[in-house]
Parts: structure tokens; C-alpha cells; sequence
């Protein structure tokens, strides 16, 4: 494990090698049983290192903000994807790349060779900001008011190692659509904004429309409305503000509790944006304005050539593929041009054969897609023909991209604990049956088909017009199976979010007769226009209840409904601990080594004149001390506040614990009421570090005690 250090010596950025030092110190003390398994699981979860369902190996969530990745650095990680892993990248419904089968003890060499291509694994899982998206075809949307990529990328930049956003209770998701149109789906995130141009005196003024409180899982919310016009300096402080709030709010005990949107519904939209606005004082920043010319947003372009002696066999192919996959950039005479990826995998060898391809004919500029595609920039119309013979040489011109033709699924029993019944399988299946019963779907871009294989959605079915998630059914002593079907979600005409509804749970290996009944019957009973969301609420629920019904027959069971789509053996539901959402962590020694550690990132920031850094972590060596001390007398909390209102009742107002302060409240409070100069943050650091001191000889005095 110590050949990594001289791949660092290379980086010379001493953040990101002491990140990377510290997640190999980390796994030094865990496999010599010296870190509680739990504090562990948190740590690399933060730094992208996830635990996968098959046992001592791990998968690598690779972190690449708003999709967007060069050639070099698709190259990057296919090599390394060969050295570490499995040979496969997966493209993710977060723009992310995950590969899989990775050793615990190889990961921070493999960190270190990413980041030198400017890769980073940091904050992919856990309880932080996850991969920031944005549609794919921002900066070449016919249809956008400008290029929300840099602004992407400077919340990217901004929010990475912030220490508000590194230990809440949950996941935090952000997007960035183009446009009204909302391809990114903003509406199920924590924070989603589409761009908005407004004009006073003859001046562009940008800003952005504002969403909050969205997300999906097992209980979808859409994302209530915060702002019709946000301006663009103000968007990353209210971001900053938000993240505060949810972190000090928002709930921890409960996981399935602990997103911002059950915190919304809780205070209530004006409620929760007052304490936003109450956190602004102590902002580093209050006004942040994006670069938004800089040339590092510029894409290369190759050379312009010659390709009039290119002929294609496959003329036909060649129509359905360039009416399915290519469109008008906003740039004339530019084309994007979108490859279709099965379950979005793509070996390592394909994946270098696709850089080299896209080198010769499009922008160092590649966008994953969404729904787990690749977008290809600034192809010119003479490029084309060779660019759709060369992709089609190695089956990457499958026409009908984000068609139904077009499935998107998570992983799900093939490598996450959270699987209950194939996902992957699955969606082989019913892709066949679009191919080869019903090719006119290429063609339409209206109605999805997503799976996932549990019901957390990540493979997003709650947004589906056809959506299925992995579940099971008893049939006697026998397990099958199964899938719970829901229908009439997506985007409407007006760029507006619409969730699915639950219709009815059935085997999962009758989905393929399941999606001939559906597709028929909109066939028949359809009208004229009509996209599949509205047929499905004209008709009803109860309808297609009915319509359904007679395949939940199961006298009918065959022994193959038995067995998992791509397994040999009879079902059997194995679910295990997630760690998609990260863990809760409730250990005494835990919570003070935390604060250990806290209390030498405060110093380090206020050395570094990061006052506002500064501030944040001695804030934090106040709630985890307090909270150890709670859980010593058996008192659990479900939010940083009932942290310090407990604290307060049960250990200094009793005389317990003295606190020369006086109200611990209002002493640890102060984080929102005080600029974040270098005088607050020095006396609010040495308050927080006497603090811990006092808790130390507390808790040693108590031991004693027990003694």
C-alpha cells in the first residue's frame, strides 16, 4: 500500500494528497481492528469507496461534475479500470462512473493515479453533497438562455471538502437543467435551477429559477418552488445557507427521514427559507459571481478533414441513427450526437476504441448522459457518415437514444446490498422485446422505461411513463421474483414533473408480457398525440389495475418464474445494509475522535486564514462532544439542535456540567450571528477546544467513578 505515496509526489496539490494519505492511515488502523467498523464505513463512503454485495471487494464511484470528461480522462479510467478493476466502466443515472471488484487496500493508489488527470473520488457516497448534474447538452441547447456549465462547476468546486456538506445526515443532490424543459430533472432534487435571463436598462442581468425539497426513493416529493429569479451571485450563497440549515435541522436518527425534503414538509417553505436567511451573516461568501468566458469551459476541436470517399453499408441504419441520436447544436453547423449504451456499461477496450473514435470527429468535451448514454459535441455535418461507420464497426450506433428502446437500470442484485430482484436481467429483456416486436418506439422520445432493483430509485422508475423496481412474492413456502409495476411519470409539455403511481406487484418474469399488454393498449385505446403520462391519468389507475390483474394468476407459475433473470438458481431475496445513503454513527469513542479530528482541521484552516472553515469545524467539535456525552447517559438525538437543547437541559442547567459560558446554546449558536473573521473564529476555536478538553476529564472522571 505504500506505492501510491510516489504517485503522489507527482500531483503537487497537498490537499488532495493529504486526503488520500489520510484514507490509507484509515485503512491501516481498520484492518488492525484500531478504527470502529461503522466511523470507517463513513470515511470511504465519503471518498468513494462502496461496499458491494459480493463480500471483500468494493465499488469505485468515480465523481465527474455536470458528466462532463475529456478523452484523456475516459482513457484514464479504462486503464485503470484494467490495473484495479473488472475492465468495465458504468455510466450512472448521476453522471457519475462506478467500476467494481476493487481491493480495499489498492484503492487510495488507484485515487492517486485518477487525480492525475484531475479525477476525484471525494464526496461520491455518503452523507454530502453527491455529483452535481446538469443536462447534457448545456452549452448547445438550441433551446437555453445561456451555458449553465461553469456555474455547475463552480458549485462543484466550491461545495468539494466544504466542511458544512461533509457529515449531514444524508445525501444532498443539486442539478442544473439548460432549460424549461428540465432534462435534468430538477424537480426530484434537493436543489434543482434552470437558467433565467431577465433585462433592466438595456442589461442582461442571469439568474436562475430555484427548486428545493425534491427526491425520489421509496416516498417521492417534487421539488417545491423557492425563487422565480434567483440572481446568479446569490445562487451559491443560498446553496451554503440551505446546506447549514439541513445539516443542523435535518433529521439523523431515522434514516428514512433524513432528506431535506421531510424537513421542508416539516418547517414549511417560509419557515425554512427565514433560517437560510439567518445563516447569510455568517457566510465566507455573499455574493458569488461565475467566470463564465473561461477558456478551461472552451473545447478543443480537431481538425477539420476530408471525408467524402466514406461510404456506409447500412443506409438505413444510418437515417434511424442520425433521426434518433443526432441533433442541431446552437451552434450552426454543429451536430450532438448521443450514444446509446446497454444498462450503460462499456469495457474498458471499448471505452479507449470510443475516445479515439470521438477524438478524430468531436470537442474534447463528452457528457454522460442522465440516462447512462454519452454526448458527443461539435460534430460537423461532413463528419457524420465516417463518425456513425466507425461507432457502428464496434455497436455504438444503435439508433433509438432515450427512446423505450433505451432502458435505464441501476445495477441492482448484480453488485449493490440493496438489491432484492435483477434489474439488469430485466432490462436486457425488455429492451429485445422493443427491438424486435416493436421498432417504431425508436423513434419515440416521449414515453421511459426505467428500472430499478429495489425501491430506492436509482434507476430512477419513479420518473418512468413505465417503471418497474425489484420486490418478491410468496407463492406458499416458495419465494418468486417480482416487480412492482408504476406508471405515468416523466416530464410534461410544460417542463413540469410528474411521479408515477403504484399499479400492481406481479412476477418479474412476466414483465415482457406485462410491456406487450401496456404498449398495445395504448396502441389501441391511445389518441392522436397523446404521451403515455396523460393516457395513463385519462384512463386511471384502476384501469390498468384491471388491465394487469389476470398476470398476478399464480396458479399459472412455472418453474423458470423461479428463478432471477440471468441467475441459475431459485430466488432468494439477500438484501444486506445499503450504503447509499452512508450511516448513522452513535459510538461514544467514535464521536470523540471525531472531534479529535475536527479540532485539527479547525487549526489547520485558521493557520490557512480559512475563517469561515475554521468556524464550521470548531462548531462540529461542539455537537459530536455534546452528543458523546448524551449517548453516555443513553440519550439519543435526531438533529444537531436537539443535540444542543439536550445538552443544555440535561448536563448545564442541572449544574452536571459547567459550562463557564453560560448557555451552551447560545454559545455554540453564535456560528450564524458572527462574520467569519479571524477574531471570531479564534475565540470560537479555543472555546471549542477547551470545551473538549472539559468533556475528556468529565468523561475519564466518570470512568473512575465507575471503577
Amino acid at each position: 500500500m505504500l506505492s501510491f505515496r510516489n504517485v503522489l509526489e507527482d500531483l503537487n496539490n497537498p490537499v488532495v494528497e493529504q486526503d488520500i494519505i489520510d484514507l490509507a492511515d484509515k485503512i491501516s488502523l481498520f484492518n488492525n481492528l484500531q478504527i470502529d467498523e461503522e466511523k470507517f464505513r463513513s470515511l470511504r463512503l465519503a471518498r468513494g469507496v462502496y461496499g458491494q454485495r459480493q463480500p471483500g471487494v468494493q465499488m469505485i464511484r468515480i465523481k465527474i461534475p455536470y458528466g462532463k470528461m475529456t478523452f484523456r480522462q475516459l482513457r484514464r479510467i479504462a486503464d485503470l479500470s484494467d490495473e484495479y478493476a473488472s475492465s468495465k466502466l458504468h455510466a450512472t443515472t448521476r453522471q457519475d462512473i462506478q467500476i467494481h471488484y476493487v481491493n480495499l487496500d489498492r484503492t487510495p493508489e488507484l485515487w492517486a493515479k485518477l487525480e492525475q488527470d484531475n479525477i476525484t473520488l471525494r464526496e461520491a457516497c455518503g452523507n454530502t453533497v453527491r455529483n452535481i448534474t446538469a443536462s447534457d447538452k448545456a452549452g448547445i441547447d438550441p433551446n437555453e438562455p445561456f451555458d449553465v456549465s461553469p456555474y455547475a462547476h463552480a458549485m462543484f468546486e466550491y461545495l468539494l471538502r466544504n466542511p458544512v456538506c461533509q457529515e449531514m445526515g444524508r445525501k444532498f443532490k443539486i442539478a442544473f437543467s439548460s432549460s424549461e424543459e428540465d432534462s435534468a430533472f430538477i424537480f426530484i432534487h434537493d436543489i434543482g435551477v434552470i437558467p433565467k435571463v431577465k433585462f433592466e436598462n438595456g442589461k442582461e442581468i442571469r439568474g436562475f429559477k430555484v427548486y428545493i425539497g425534491g427526491g425520489l426513493g421509496a416516498q417521492p416529493f417534487l421539488a417545491q418552488l423557492a425563487y422565480e429569479f434567483l440572481e446568479e451571485n446569490q445562487l451559491i450563497p443560498f446553496t451554503e445557507g440551505l446546506l447549514r440549515v439541513f445539516d443542523r435541522y435535518g433529521e439523523r436518527a431515522r434514516r428514512q427521514k433524513a432528506r431535506l425534503k421531510y424537513l421542508l414538509n416539516d418547517l414549511g417553505l417560509e419557515e425554512l427559507l427565514k433560517l437560510v436567511d439567518k445563516e447569510q451573516k455568517a457566510l465566507n461568501v455573499k455574493s458569488f459571481s461565475v467566470d463564465y468566458t473561461s477558456p478551461n469551459e472552451q473545447p478543443k476541436f480537431p481538425d477539420v478533414a476530408d471525408y467524402s470517399n466514406v461510404k456506409i453499408d447500412d443506409a438505413e441504419k444510418f437515417e434511424k441513427w442520425r433521426r434518433t441520436n443526432v441533433f442541431e447544436q446552437k451552434q450552426l453547423g454543429f451536430h450532438g450526437v448521443y450514444v446509446k449504451l446497454l444498462l450503460g456499461d462499456m469495457s474498458s477496450d471499448l471505452a479507449r476504441t470510443f475516445a479515439d473514435i470521438a477524438e478524430k470527429y468531436a470537442a474534447d468535451d463528452i457528457r454522460i448522459t442522465v440516462n447512462q448514454g454519452y454526448l458527443l459535441k461539435y460534430v460537423t455535418e461532413n463528419a457524420l457518415i465516417p463518425m456513425f461507420y466507425e461507432l457502428n464497426k464496434v455497436g455504438l450506433a444503435e439508433p433509438g437514444f432515450d427512446s423505450p428502446a433505451d432502458i435505464t437500470a441501476c445495477p441492482g442484485t448484480d453488485t449493490c446490498n440493496l438489491g432484492i430482484s435483477s434489474s439488469t436481467g430485466l432490462a436486457k429483456a425488455l429492451e429485445n422485446v422493443i427491438i424486435n416486436e416493436y421498432p417504431d418506439l425508436i423513434h419515440n422520445n416521449d414515453l421511459k422505461i426505467k428500472i430499478s432493483g429495489c425501491p430506492n430509485s436509482c434507476g430512477q422508475h419513479s420518473l418512468a411513463g413505465i417503471g418497474f423496481h425489484g420486490s418478491s412474492i410468496k407463492n406458499g413456502l416458495n419465494v418468486l421474483p417480482a416487480v412492482q409495476v408504476m406508471l405515468g411519470g416523466g416530464v410534461n409539455s410544460d417542463g413540469e414533473g410528474e411521479i408515477v403511481e403504484r399499479v400492481i406487484k406481479l412476477p418479474s418474469k412476466r414483465s415482457p408480457e406485462i410491456l406487450r399488454l401496456l404498449l398495445d393498449d395504448y396502441e389501441d385505446h391511445g389518441q392522436e398525440g397523446e404521451y403515455y403520462k396523460d393516457y395513463f391519468r385519462r384512463q386511471g389507475k384502476p384501469y390498468f389495475y384491471n388491465l394487469l390483474k389476470p398476470l398476478n394468476n399464480l396458479d399459472t407459475v412455472q418453474e423458470t418464474d423461479y428463478i432471477d433473470w440471468d441467475q441459475e438458481n431459485n430466488f432468494l431475496v439477500q438484501t444486506a445494509v445499503g450504503e447509499c445513503a452512508g450511516v448513522i454513527i452513535d459510538l461514544v469513542s467514535t464521536l470523540l475522535f471525531d472531534s479529535d479530528e475536527k479540532l485539527k482541521w479547525a487549526r489547520e484552516a485558521l493557520e490557512n486564514n480559512q475563517f469561515s472553515d475554521a468556524i464550521y469545524h470548531s462548531y462540529n467539535v461542539f455537537i459530536n462532544s455534546a452528543k458523546a456525552m448524551l449517548l453516555g447517559e443513553d440519550v439519543k438525538n435526531n438533529s444537531q439542535m436537539s443535540v444542543i437543547t439536550d445538552f443544555e437541559r440535561i448536563f448545564v442547567e442541572t449544574g452536571i456540567f459547567e459550562f463557564a459560558e453560560g448557555s451552551f446554546k447560545t454559545h455554540v449558536l453564535q456560528i450564524n450571528r458572527h462574520e467569519p473573521t479571524d477574531t471570531f473564529a479564534a475565540k470560537y476555536l479555543a472555546s471549542a477546544a477547551n470545551f473538549l478538553e472539559k468533556i475528556n476529564s468529565f468523561r475519564s472522571s466518570q470512568v473512575v467513578k465507575a471503577v
